[in-house]
């Protein structure tokens, strides 16, 4: 006859059996809802990413508004396309979803540049030579003047640079810089002369975010000259102003665009932004504007006055991106680029009139410009470069470029991931 201990140790042994199988089979459970959600974030992902490749591919313009279909016409391949133009680049947001799952990506599109249009110098051809003096160096292919270049004897300074004056190959440059693109220069003039009326005006706050999966945000300052000072700007917002706009060192701003009649960004500052003006942009010194930035004169009407559209980058600043000038019509004060001392420009340099290179400035990148000033205390002299630097070599290999650049390919990269999940 059995003892009664022994029914507490099966009834102990059945619940300790029991409870193992429930843990096999919540563990089981668990693994197959782990293993569902991994598939669909895996299935999501490789459909978020088949939306970046399809508008980096395409360049149709149905994507300027969102657009929502099935990459292989069935409910768990859905995706919603959108790109739009934001200043020289485009933005693109990829979203991919199933059911209440969703993954987005947004991004900034750029351009590849084209090696054969490449040089580290375009000089336009005004049937004169440009010379050299200093410690000046210009590496990597060079369109210039069919009358040359040589050396010069300018404020005591021989020229002390590589013998061969051009360290690459050159070629002969046209009597016209090549053009900016039409389309992308029309896309900026619909920005510049769109009513503002209805736009916001900057409240008190110490930090402005919009992201690029909602509408853009934009601020209108009208006639009053305004100092953005002690905030944090980032993100889907354009400012507009009729007047002088002045960045503090205090701002930080991130992607944001900006047009003005006149743009002055105080000593000190550090952000990303591309900056827009129909008069002048003046950036102190010791300022850093990191990749991809852009500080860009705008002119599509005749000047009412005899002003000369300007851009000045102070001593020691420090520049990664794009300096560009553009007149539709010729203005007899041609415009101007002005690089301080000790300056150094990481991009591309496009002057559709002068660029002065002042002493020990450095550009790491490209430059195309009609003509090149130089001046001491008491003259100027014009196609004179003296103790500069033009390094088309030193720019990184995955650098890219604008569409608005006449270096530009037609195909399209992911130049920064800005969002995503």
């Amino acid at each position: 006859m059995l003892k009664a201990s022994a029914l507490y140790l099966v009834i102990i042994i059945a619940l300790v059996i029991g409870l193992l199988c429930s843990s096999l089979i919540v563990a089981a459970y668990f693994y197959k809802m782990e293993y569902q959600k991994k598939f669909r974030f895996d299935l999501l992902e490789n459909n978020v990413s088949s939306g970046v490749n399809i508008l980096l591919a395409s360049e149709d313009t149905a994507y300027s508004h969102e657009k929502t279909f099935s990459l292989f016409g069935n409910e768990t391949d859905s995706v919603s396309l959108k790109r739009f133009f934001w200043g020289l680049y485009d933005i693109g947001v990829a979203k991919a979803f199933i059911q209440k799952d969703t993954l987005f990506k947004a991004f900034t599109l750029a351009s590849t540049i084209d090696s054969t249009k490449w040089a580290a110098l375009y000089l336009k051809d005004e049937e004169r030579p440009f010379s050299l003096s200093g410690k000046t160096t210009i590496r990597g292919d060079a369109y210039i003047p069919e009358a040359g270049v040589k050396e010069a004897y300018i404020d005591n300074k021989a020229y002390e640079g590589d013998k061969r004056l051009i360290i690459g190959t050159r070629h002969i440059s046209k009597k016209e810089l090549p053009a900016l693109d039409k389309e992308r220069l029309k896309q900026l003039e619909q920005f510049l002369i769109q009513d503002h009326s209805d736009d916001q005006t900057l409240l008190g706050n110490d930090s402005v975010q919009q992201s690029f999966l909602r509408p853009t945000r934009f601020m209108y300052f009208k006639k009053e000259i305004q100092t953005i000072k002690k905030i944090k700007m980032d993100g889907n917002i354009v400012l507009f102003s009729d007047t002088t706009l002045i960045i503090d060192s205090t701002a930080a701003l991130y992607n944001i665009l900006i047009f003005a009649k006149a743009i002055v960004v105080k000593s000190g500052f550090h952000g990303y932004c591309q900056l827009f003006a129909t008069d002048s942009i003046k950036v102190d010194s010791n300022c850093r504007f990191d990749y991809p930035s852009c500080l860009g004169i705008l002119r599509f009407q005749s000047a009412k006055a005899l002003t000369q559209a300007k851009i000045s980058i102070g001593e020691k600043t420090n520049f990664s991106g794009i300096l560009f000038t553009y007149e539709q019509s010729e203005n007899p004060l041609k415009p101007l680029i002005t690089i301080g001392k000790n300056a150094k420009i990481t991009g591309q340099i496009y002057s559709q009139g002068i660029l002065e290179l002042k002493d020990k400035s450095e550009t790491d990148g490209s430059v195309f410009t009609s003509r090149f000033l130089y001046r001491n205390s008491f003259t100027l002299f014009e196609n004179y470069l003296i103790n500069t630097t033009i390094d088309s070599k030193a720019l990184s290999p995955y650098y890219l470029t604008s569409d608005l650049l006449p270096v530009a390919k037609r195909k399209k990269k992911v130049l920064q991931w800005i969002e995503g999940n």
